[in-house]
């Protein structure tokens, strides 16, 4: 159980979070206004805080804050130590809000799974750089590998990895395995062109630099300066130099007139698939949300199709589980565009062109992806 000082620092964090803020935003400002706080410390009060809203619907509001988050870690350890101990049904209705169930495809027991994959704790994966999965594994120790993907390992040790010499030379990248096997369908090879249409912070730019051995070029294009001032620090420190950056609101001014291999829309969306790992997400994701990303993910998709080469590649990935974001725009997607012609995800060792990467399947984030080729 955590000590008295980590239930204060977690009420205090609590008490911060306001409508539109995120738990981990809350925890980030919180420890940057507390520096004196080590790294044990700071894991211990992170962790309380998610376990909080994990349980959140099992707390009695009445109750201070600090013996709600005491609550919910009583309720975590003993889930943890026999998870049969809270049944699916009551996991159905309180772990989760209702309108989920009418996006998601599940079967009874694929349910109970997966509900009880939301209330444990998150594995944390790296992406090592090509080839060097297993010198990075002996070197860190604490690492297992996944058959899921090549460059793949599960982090099981408590330092703090951002310390490491082998993070600091670039050796790995902190990269959920479902992110991991996105680089992994759009297979890029080396020389080609490939466009990732809304990078972020890199992530998935940087594992396409890296598949593609340093030659060619990965375009990576966001709405956000301050991502793609990450993604460069991330580069740098990565030794990578295969990528130019440019703006790109979304809008059918393209930012370039480039015909591309392959283009990677990683798609903004509801997130339903990282409700793991961000668990306050649960409670203030709406179904309007989902109905206005959908909507965001077909304008995108469609604004950005024609800068596809005659036998080049569409990834469409998206880090959510819902129906109205994953195949509805799928299938709207195919409907509206003849010149294009689903494409089977062979990387991934499937012969479908869409896929729901279900969270109790990987022990990660959920994702869907969809491919498409446009014909010769």
């Amino acid at each position: 159980m955590p000590d008295q000082a980590t239930l204060n620092h977690a009420a205090q964090v609590l008490a911060a979070i306001s409508t539109d803020q995120r738990a981990d935003t809350a925890l980030r400002f919180y420890f940057e206004g507390h520096r004196y706080l080590q790294p044990p410390a700071k894991r211990a009060i992170s962790h309380a805080v998610f376990v909080y809203f994990r349980w959140l619907s099992w707390l009695d509001p009445k109750d201070s804050p600090q013996k709600r988050v005491e609550h919910a870690m009583t309720l975590h350890e003993r889930f943890t130590a026999d998870p049969k101990t809270i049944k699916a049904e009551t996991l159905a209705v309180r772990a989760v809000p209702a309108w989920l169930w009418a996006e998601l495809d599940l079967s009874a027991d694929a349910k109970a799974d997966y509900l009880r994959q939301l209330q444990r704790d998150p594995a944390l994966w790296l992406r090592a750089r090509p080839g060097k999965r297993g010198t990075l594994a002996k070197s860190l120790f604490s690492a297992e590998p996944s058959d899921r993907a090549p460059d793949a390992l599960r982090f099981t040790g408590t330092q703090d990895l951002f310390k490491t010499e082998q993070f600091r030379t670039g050796e790995f990248e902190i990269q959920d395995l479902a992110s991991q096997l996105v680089g992994v369908a759009c297979a890029p090879v080396p020389g080609e062109t490939w466009w990732d249409a809304c990078a972020g912070e890199g992530g998935k730019t940087l594992h396409l630099c890296d598949l593609m051995a340093n030659k060619g070029v990965v375009w990576a294009t966001d709405r956000h300066e301050k991502r793609i001032e990450t993604l460069k620090r991330r580069a740098g420190r990565a030794k990578l130099f295969n990528y130019r950056t440019e703006f790109w609101d979304g809008g059918s001014r393209l930012p370039s007139k480039v015909k591309f291999d392959g283009i990677l829309l990683d798609a903004p969306c509801s997130g339903v698939g990282t409700w793991q790992r961000n668990p306050h997400a649960r409670w203030t994701t709406t179904p309007a949300d989902v109905s206005q990303l959908a909507a965001t993910q077909l304008v995108l998709l469609n604004n950005l199709i024609g800068s596809l080469k005659p036998g080049g590649r569409l990834i469409y990935s998206v880090c959510t589980l819902t129906r109205s974001e994953t195949t509805a725009v799928a299938t709207a997607f195919t409907a509206a565009h003849p010149e294009l012609e689903p494409l089977p995800l062979s990387a991934l060792n499937s012969q479908l062109s869409a896929l729901t990467l279900w969270p109790h399947e990987l022990n990660a984030n959920g994702m869907f992806l969809a491919a498409w080729t446009r014909k010769r």
